[in-house]
């Protein structure tokens, strides 16, 4: 049912955001705000991210396949990538703009410029109510949505500071000077789109996974001695996997199931980890306690288990821009 309603949220929300953009868009050119241009490009970046939160909602619906066994969360990050792609092409195509109104400025009406960016306000202060009832503080991928459409109507703020300008001094000036602010906006955001993405790809730790403090929990842990071959990784913005092996003393099976679910539960209440793959090893014949990362030659007996459980939310603000 929460899930429905966020799917549902979320396509009210996406739709109000392109309408934004095209009142934005026609009363830019109408206008020959710059500014207003440029506050729907940042709009854009917007409807990115709601696009692929919504993405993101109904490709959970999907179970996994024989192709494709962790399910199609990953095709969010490549669009998250092309989104970012396309972003750099819009600051670049803003500056050039910013640049050549410097040295010709045109007449802007700064009284649609006003008119415009009020009705965006309007609209966004719906969208952001909107998301806050589908639970925008709880999830993510919504939580993320909802800075960006909050960043944008402090954007279209900017825009009628700057219509206003223009109507009471004149002053054309401040309409390129806008733009590039809102270009640099857009760059931060897409650049830490780009650096997520790559981080994804890569498989690389989450950059609010400290490795150590995991390293440090799962040795803490009763009857554990050691920990090797440890690996943390994002398979999407907001799922994050581990595997790793445990080294212990002779135990029972008994105690070794517990031990994994010990495990599991810290893991996923400390850091978020849901999706965990846990292989227990007994160096009984050397008894030599293995620590970090490496491989090595001594015999041991050898239990695996895997566990996939709902993660709580990591922290808002915790990692870059959601994809």
């Amino acid at each position: 049912m929460e899930r429905a309603r966020r799917g549902t949220g979320l396509r009210l929300a996406l739709g109000l955001t392109l309408v934004v953009l095209l009142v934005e868009l026609t009363g830019g050119l109408l206008s020959h705000s710059l500014a207003l241009l440029s506050d729907a490009g940042h709009v854009l970046t917007d409807v990115f991210a709601l696009g692929l939160a919504w993405f993101a909602v109904e490709q959970s619906k999907r179970p996994a396949d024989k192709r494709r066994s962790y399910g199609y969360q990953r095709v969010g990050i490549l669009a998250a990538l092309l989104n970012a792609v396309t972003l750099i092409v819009i600051v670049l195509a803003i500056a050039y703009e910013a640049v050549r109104r410097f040295i010709a400025p045109e007449p802007v009406q700064g009284g649609l410029v006003v008119g415009t960016a009020l009705a965006a306000i309007a609209i966004n202060t719906f969208v952001i109510l909107t998301l806050r009832e589908g639970g925008g503080g709880r999830n993510l991928n919504l939580h993320a949505a909802l800075l960006h459409v909050t960043g944008d109507v402090a954007a279209s703020a900017g825009v009628v500071v700057a219509g206003l300008v223009i109507l009471l001094t004149g002053w054309l000036y401040v309409d390129p000077l806008l733009s590039l602010a809102i270009a640099a906006l857009i760059a931060y955001g897409a650049w830490g789109i780009v650096r997520e993405t790559v981080n994804l790809l890569m498989e690389g730790t989450p950059p609010e996974i400290d490795l150590a403090a995991v390293t440090a929990e799962i040795n803490e842990t009763r009857l554990v001695t050691g920990v090797h071959d440890l690996h943390v990784w994002a398979l999407s913005s907001d799922q994050v996997a581990l595997s790793c092996h445990v080294v212990v003393d002779e135990i029972s099976l008994g105690d070794a199931e517990h031990v994994v679910r010990d495990l599991e539960g810290r893991l996923c209440s400390r850091f978020a980890i849901g999706h965990t793959t846990i292989q227990l090893e007994s160096c009984h014949p050397c008894g030599e306690i293995h620590h970090g990362a490496g491989e090595h030659n001594h015999p041991h007996e050898h239990l695996t288990f895997t566990s996939a459980r709902p993660a709580p939310p990591r922290a808002a603000g915790s990692s870059a821009p959601p994809l």
